[in-house]
């Protein structure tokens, strides 16, 4: 894990990390974040953007497409 990152969504402050950022490339469709201290899989989907993987609590949708987007600006995916 690294940079400990933020994002604002609905007024709202997140930090987030990205887990094995050194894995990510221009092909990467899934990702493993820290949001908050909870580990959250977002994966891409070609119709709809970032979707969130089965798993825990869920997001916001809205939230989860802003942190594919912020994570594919940040690594220029």
């Amino acid at each position: 894990m690294g940079l400990q990152l933020r994002i604002t969504f609905n007024d709202t402050d997140y930090a987030y990390q990205i887990i094995d950022s050194k894995l990510i490339d221009q092909n990467t469709t899934e990702l493993e974040l820290m949001v908050d201290g909870e580990k959250i899989g977002l994966k891409k989907d070609n119709s709809r953007g970032w979707i969130q993987r089965d798993g825990g609590n869920t997001l916001d949708p809205g939230l989860i497409q802003a942190l594919g987007r912020s994570v594919s600006l940040r690594l220029r995916m």
